[in-house]
């Protein structure tokens, strides 16, 4: 969940001012942020109280829409892009699971995560994992990347994954353009895994996150369930369609990828306020 404040690619780890994969690595829990991502966090509890729930399904959504790839549809290839800070299980630790000979490349512009990179490539020695330092505004640069390229062979389906990115993508920098030159480049029988804020189930509040976010100088933008179907413009959905992430497949997963909250609990789309789908090209 990353996709930066900024086009530094430097090293600065700009840790004077919040950034979203740290904030995020904060509201799972984690131990990889600064005083200023807690600071502007905190802020954002007080609008969003269950933004650590939130935190935690759209992972497990994550997980599941993985494992479903990985085990039903039979994808052996993934491209994450805004994979954030490491949190186990990463998303090749579920791919491989399944396949150990899944291919993974992750993508994400923060010096932070890049420095975890590491991490991210203890894959298993049947399969492959690589890390690109991109941006999700600028497909170019990830399509024609070399790791990319080393790593994933585009004229066999990919699963491309952006798990809660594009909402750090104002229209302004023209996300649904990214999005489709990215489609664009992959093989037919590719997938689009998306979850991404919306107004649509409480929509007081999350106004009120985008103002904490904005505030803090970090690009915002919620959108309605319409808007975010505009992503999935030409894909077939896979079944339930858009909707709740926590609503997507619920029970299908192993029970070590199930989320430590009944994912069919009253009052949870409100306290979640995401949307999310996964769809076939």
């Amino acid at each position: 969940m990353s996709v930066g404040n900024g086009r530094d690619r430097s090293g600065d780890l700009q840790q004077q001012r919040p950034h979203s994969a740290r904030m995020y690595d904060y509201f799972l829990g984690g131990k990889d942020n600064y005083q200023v991502d807690r600071e502007y966090a905190t802020q954002i509890q007080r609008v969003f109280p269950s933004v650590g729930v939130a935190a935690r399904i759209n992972r497990a959504f994550m997980h599941r829409a993985t494992w479903y790839l990985a085990s039903q549809v039979g994808i052996r290839q993934f491209l994450d892009i805004g994979a954030g800070i490491p949190t186990e299980p990463n998303l090749h630790q579920v791919a491989q699971q399944i396949a150990p000979d899944a291919r993974v490349v992750y993508v994400d512009n923060d010096p932070l995560v890049m420095a975890f990179a590491q991490a991210l490539l203890r894959g298993t020695p049947q399969g492959r994992t690589a890390y690109v330092h991109a941006d999700a505004a600028d497909p170019e640069s990830i399509l024609t990347a070399p790791q990319l390229r080393e790593t994933l062979d585009l004229d066999q389906p990919v699963a491309l994954s952006l798990i809660a990115v594009l909402h750090f993508l104002p229209d302004d920098r023209d996300p649904y353009k990214a999005v489709s030159t990215l489609l664009d480049a992959l093989a037919p029988g590719s997938y689009l895994v998306i979850s991404h804020l919306t107004v649509d189930f409480d929509p007081d509040t999350v106004h009120r996150v985008v103002e904490v976010f904005r505030d803090g100088g970090v690009p915002f933008q919620a959108r309605t369930r319409k808007e975010i179907g505009r992503f999935f413009s030409g894909l077939e959905l896979v079944e339930p369609g858009i909707g709740a992430p926590h609503r997507w497949r619920p029970i299908e997963p192993p029970c070590w990828l199930r989320p430590d909250i009944d994912p069919l609990g009253p009052g949870l789309d409100e306290r979640v306020n995401c949307c999310a789908a996964v769809a076939r090209k």
